[in-house]
């Protein structure tokens, strides 16, 4: 059994301001060891249910390189550093039995929800919408043990956008932590999925949260849980083509972003838009973008 745990860091139980996750910041060793420690957690409640399993934890926040790695649990192998392909999802492929999203956080735009964002300040939102070849957008509802498939249009945070790029591989999303915002917008896109709550937000950086101990050990019990289920909770698919559409706060930006081929202006003042065969193309073209938005004038 193989597992894939990506760990961010703004949904970390204790963690609500950027000192705390900012390499830059006074706070932000701090803010490194409980996020192993929640990495360690989820490493041993996989580990309690599946002895044997092949654990890869991909370091999912800011620069990948945030987790202690003489602090991680060494059953576990870690990928740390950028650029790298999939991004948040490193190390995953077909052959990933289940993906645990740990200290994951809520949309840009949405909230109140801890240090809610999308990639980075740049984007704004991301829409995408599925369709079948030839067929207008429709919603497609799905029945248990299938494929979540999402047909119609959906703003996507990284969330829905790492679910959707699992899912295209055929890798089931099974548990998802976080505050109490991201925990829902998860459940509203794979139900089946165990959420964990470790903090309740108040707004963009106060939360109510769990004593880093009780969030481990509530965290521990659901990735057992979680990846025991993995049979019953079903990859989240986005069926293509697929039409994306982003939302960027800088005009520089969007001006380097219609270099891209493909991608064009829309008639909103902040959008870009483009046409995907298949996910997989449309994450990648997603993440270009939000590497793009780092690039400042010259």
């Amino acid at each position: 059994m193989k597992a894939l745990i990506s760990v961010d860091m703004e949904g970390i139980s204790g963690i609500v301001h950027s000192s705390e996750s900012n390499p830059e910041r006074y706070d932000y060793q701090r803010g490194r060891e409980l996020m192993t420690a929640e990495a360690n957690a989820v490493i041993a409640g996989v580990l309690d249910a599946e002895p044997t399993a092949d654990v890869l934890v991909a370091d999912a926040h800011g620069t990948f390189r945030n987790l202690l790695p003489e602090q991680l649990d060494r059953r576990a192998r870690l990928v740390r550093g950028k650029p790298r392909a999939l991004n948040m999802l490193a190390g995953l492929d077909e052959e990933t039995d289940a993906a645990l999203f740990v200290g994951y956080h809520v949309r840009a735009g949405e909230g109140p929800g801890v240090l809610a964002h999308t990639m980075n300040g740049e984007i704004l939102d991301v829409r995408v919408t599925g369709r079948a070849p030839g067929e207008g957008a429709q919603v497609t509802a799905h029945t248990p043990g299938e494929d979540v498939r999402i047909t119609g249009r959906r703003s996507l945070g990284e969330i829905g956008l790492n679910a959707a790029m699992a899912g295209h591989l055929g890798v089931p999303v099974v548990l998802i932590s976080g505050d109490d915002a991201a925990c829902a917008e998860a459940a509203a896109l794979i139900p089946e999925a165990v959420t964990v709550p470790v903090k309740e937000a108040l707004g963009m950086a106060a939360a109510v949260t769990l004593h880093p101990e009780e969030a481990r050990d509530r965290l521990r019990r659901a990735a057992a849980d979680a990846v025991s289920r993995r049979t019953e909770i079903p990859p989240l698919a986005l069926t293509g083509p697929l039409d994306v559409e982003v939302d960027l706060a800088s005009p520089h930006t969007i001006d380097l972003a219609t270099l891209v081929p493909g991608v064009s202006r829309t008639a909103g003042a902040r959008t870009v838009a483009f046409t995907a065969p298949d996910y997989g193309t449309a994450y990648r073209l997603i993440l270009l973008l939000a590497q793009l938005a780092t690039i400042r004038p010259a």
